[in-house]
């Protein structure tokens, strides 16, 4: 495994290799990168994993300066998966000026946790063009679990047309449930037990979903259409309970998963998506579904 600083470096590393697949990462690596490296490695012939904490997406009162950063413990990890090239490069390798051309993502970028996080997915959509700019790969895998991000990226590859296979790797958990992050290294004790009500609170109300669409599918059709006004009470039920058990709630959203909108009549296909800060770490998680007999 080579770990390679400087773009020029990188891209001499990587003229000759036509089947790439990367993995971009902020580092302080954990299970779940570990497993979109396997994912990786399943598209690609030389996997190419990026590790760079990037200041354009963090905001003014945010933890840039204190994001656990890792890089000895991470590149041996990823020796061990089997990681081609490692590029870690510094604030100065990847902006070696000011950065004034900056990626505008679309409106979506703008609700959800971009609502809270002002500029966050401008940050992310411009450092990620930046990165398959230099790495050129055939293929990009990310996280479920930033399912917003996902789906900006997807938007960005489309609109952009970039020659670039997008894969969406599933979340992978803690026993108990919680999403794995880096940032879960910040909750006490009793939080890591509390933070697993989060998404069981999101199964409950999957549950309550998938209960209340087989229940209209034998309804008249006005009663079917009062369904979106029942899923819009199960948001708000559940951020009362978070927050009745001393979560602070920014959002739980169900949301088309194809295009984060607002559910319409007919979609089938949903994700719940929620944030809360949960003493001093704010945890995302989502829940993919399927209505069987839609809301139509």
């Amino acid at each position: 495994m080579q770990i390679i600083s400087t773009i020029t470096a990188l891209r001499h590393r990587l003229r000759d290799e036509e089947s790439v697949a990367f993995v971009p990462t902020m580092g302080n690596l954990h299970e779940g990168h570990l497993d979109l490296v396997r994912v990786a490695r399943e598209h690609g012939r030389c996997v190419v994993v990026s590790i760079f904490v990037n200041p354009l997406q963090f905001g003014v009162n945010e933890d840039f300066s204190k994001y656990p950063r890792t890089l000895e413990q991470d590149c041996k990890l990823l020796e061990q998966c089997g990681v081609d090239v490692v590029f870690a490069p510094s604030e100065q390798d990847l902006y070696t000026q000011p950065q004034q051309v900056m990626v505008d993502p679309p409106a979506i970028a703008n609700e959800l946790c971009g609502a809270f996080r002002s500029g966050h997915f401008r940050g992310v959509a411009t450092v990620v063009l930046k990165l398959f700019n230099i790495v050129q790969p055939q293929v990009a895998v990310f996280g479920k679990k930033d399912y917003q991000q996902l789906h900006i990226v997807r938007q960005i590859v489309a609109q952009l047309n970039l020659p670039i296979e997008i894969i969406g790797s599933e979340t992978v958990r803690a026993a108990d449930g919680l999403a794995l992050s880096s940032r879960n290294q910040y909750l006490n004790p009793t939080e890591r037990t509390e933070a697993a009500f989060l998404c069981r609170t999101l199964a409950n109300m999957g549950k309550a979903m998938r209960d209340q669409a087989a229940l209209n599918q034998a309804k008249l059709n006005q009663a079917k259409l009062n369904n979106l006004r029942d899923f819009s009470s199960l948001e708000q039920e559940a951020r009362d309970t978070l927050n009745a058990r001393g979560w602070k709630v920014e959002y739980i959203a169900i949301r088309c998963s194809s295009t984060l909108l607002p559910l319409t009549a007919g979609d089938k296909d949903v994700v719940i998506l929620a944030a809360a800060w949960l003493g001093k770490t704010r945890l995302i998680d989502n829940l993919e579904m399927n209505l069987q007999d839609g809301l139509s």
